[in-house]
């Protein structure tokens, strides 16, 4: 029986990719490696392992007698508050996970790496994975450069040491299923009225769900070595805003301030809403963030991988239906 090891399974994108296995794959073993309690209930099919991919020792444990990695493990943070511990679960993590990986003989692994690793930038320019790594761009934020050292040490292992490694970039992962919300806080927060204004830049989506079977076919038919950009499509923020106004009939904001003038804004909302009781929660690297564009071509996965995508506005009503069953207040 092939056995699979899938880190981070119990995240957002873990959880789909998860439950895709389980349907994929009837006659694998699934380990399941994660810090929490995994969701899943252990079956002869499923087995969970309590583990940090931080700790090599852990990781080692939990690669013996393993066939297939999805390394998914990692932390969504835009804040740069504590860069050390991105840079040990992201780059030191991958470290263990690939060194493990060698030793063990695993035939195949897949890194979930960020498209925001080399398709952002200053202006609306489409990026591919020809396109270098965007290290000036990104390095306020010791997320994006820790995923960049990650996606390099990892293909340094392929290249290196013969391991047997494909890349996928998702975009940003929207869809159901996103309990800790890592990736649809600025939905939620536009459905509470707390984004005020229109940001000058554009982002790239693509549903979770899509984003999983991506995964699974770029470990049928990835190419060992290559990269493979997963996201939908490419629309300005007011775009997304309109477009998530007419499903919610929440009201996008008129205002478009330049970058400069949002975060007075935003520092002045800062001070005068807890005054009247409320409390501004848009934080300012979220704000910079979303003054650059985060667009990706994807034709590359399509072509090599079959890799689809669904409707983004079923994408868009999904999500916003799934938030607003765990935030009753929302349907309001």
């Amino acid at each position: 029986m092939k056995t699979i090891l899938i880190t981070g399974a119990t995240g957002f994108l873990g959880t789909h990719l998860v439950e895709q296995l389980r349907e994929s794959e009837p006659d694998a073993r699934l380990r399941l490696m994660s810090r929490g309690a995994s969701t899943a209930k252990c079956s002869k099919q499923i087995e969970s392992v309590a583990g940090d991919v931080a700790a090599s020792e852990q990781v080692h444990a939990a690669v013996e007698g393993v066939d297939e990695i999805y390394h998914l493990a990692g932390v969504v943070e835009r804040q740069a508050a504590n860069p050390r511990f991105l840079y040990d679960v992201h780059v030191e993590g991958t470290r263990h996970v690939c060194e493990a990986a060698c030793r063990h003989g695993v035939k195949r692994m897949v890194l979930a790496s960020s498209s925001g690793t080399v398709a952002v930038g200053h202006e609306p320019l489409t990026r591919n994975e020809q396109s270098g790594y965007a290290t000036e761009v990104v390095a306020r934020w010791p997320y994006y450069l820790s995923k960049i050292f990650a996606e390099k040490l990892a293909v340094r292992y392929c290249e290196g040491r013969g391991l047997p490694l494909v890349v996928v970039n998702p975009s940003l992962l929207l869809g159901p299923g996103d309990f800790r919300e890592s990736s649809t806080k600025d939905m939620r927060l536009f459905l509470e009225g707390q984004i005020q204004a229109t940001p000058s830049g554009g982002l790239n989506l693509v549903d979770a769900r899509d984003a999983a079977a991506g995964m699974r076919a770029a470990m049928k038919r990835g190419r060992v070595g290559e990269r493979y950009l997963l996201g939908g499509p490419n629309w300005t923020f007011r775009e997304w805003m309109d477009r998530v106004e007419a499903i919610s009939g929440v009201r996008a904001p008129l205002l478009s301030p330049s970058l400069g003038a949002a975060l007075v804004l935003a520092n002045i909302a800062r001070r005068i809403l807890p005054l009247i009781g409320q409390q501004f929660k848009l934080d300012d690297e979220s704000i910079r963030m979303s003054a650059l564009f985060w667009y990706c071509d994807s034709t590359k996965a399509r072509t090599e991988l079959g890799f689809e995508t669904r409707d983004p506005m079923d994408t868009l009503r999904d999500t916003i239906d799934d938030l607003c069953r765990r935030h009753p207040e929302l349907a309001g």
